[in-house]
């Protein structure tokens, strides 16, 4: 049955008091991450919001081989972002300025210089940013982000900052890319519509606006981003994640903008989703 996944809100030291309205506005505690918490057909991805008051931590993420390697589970953690809000000068840093040893990457976290090695890119509302395994990886502050990754929590810290939490560096350094990040798995959605985000062998994420009515071929996430989204007979507005079922019909407006993402492991790939949907307009 189509249904809300619920919410779970997350305080983090990075966090915020002053979180979007659709998440309850201004709170007495700092809240840095709201989950959509997964259920039974939707275990393998987590979906979640992120609100940043500082930087987050200098880190990487394993892949499924490297996580299996290191004894810490099946799967990896691959994401990526959607910013949803921004202030002026907001930034992400994404991947190496160059290509680097071991030994100096090292060095670079131990002294905390890895930020500047780091290729820090601005980030507006819009934009999206692909995040695979072993990218190093930091986010700044004043972001809203929308963020779908694996559903697990194993994160390699190689500089937090001076805060008091674990640094992790032989293991990052065993997964991380020591190189630039490319620039293809960067785009703006801004005013894009009705394409293909990323769809990788782990999850696929479809951007869609303005008017469809379509049946959904295979359980799916919707999120809706702009607008409302009927699905079936219930109405869904942004601040939401909706687990639909095979069969269900999905109906939006023209001023609706909303994403439906797909646990590729489970179903496949999404990018023939709409095409093999029957049309019911």
């Amino acid at each position: 049955m189509t249904h809300q996944l619920p919410r779970k809100k997350v305080a983090k030291v990075w966090g915020r008091r002053d979180v979007a309205e659709a998440f309850g506005g201004e709170t007495d505690e700092v809240i840095g991450e709201v989950w959509f918490e997964p259920d039974e057909t939707t275990r393998g991805l987590l979906v979640k919001y992120l609100f940043t008051s500082e930087k987050l931590s200098v880190q990487v993420h394993p892949s499924d081989r490297q996580a299996r390697r290191l004894g810490l589970g099946e799967y990896g953690k691959e994401e990526c972002w959607i910013v949803m809000d921004a202030e002026p000068g907001a930034v992400v840093g994404l991947g190496l300025d160059q290509e680097y040893d071991e030994g100096t990457v090292r060095r670079a976290a131990e002294d905390g210089s890895i930020e500047d090695m780091l290729v820090w890119h601005e980030a507006r509302r819009g934009d999206f940013f692909h995040v695979p395994p072993g990218t190093i990886h930091a986010i700044g502050a004043g972001l809203t982000i929308l963020e779908v990754q694996q559903n697990t929590d194993i994160t390699f810290r190689l500089f937090d900052y001076g805060r008091p939490r674990e640094l992790h560096l032989d293991q990052a350094l065993e997964c991380a890319l020591l190189k630039p990040y490319s620039a293809a798995r960067r785009r703006s959605v801004g005013e894009g519509c009705d394409e293909i985000l990323v769809d990788s062998p782990v999850f696929s994420v479809r951007l869609l606006c303005h008017q469809h009515v379509f049946a959904v071929a295979e359980p799916t996430l919707l999120v809706p981003l702009t607008g409302e989204v009927r699905v079936n007979s219930d109405v869904f507005e942004p601040g939401v994640c909706v687990a639909m079922e095979t069969g269900d019909v999905v109906r939006s407006t023209a001023d609706t903008k909303f994403v439906i993402i797909h646990d590729n492991r489970k179903t496949g790939s999404v990018a023939g989703e709409l095409e093999a949907a029957s049309s019911l307009a």
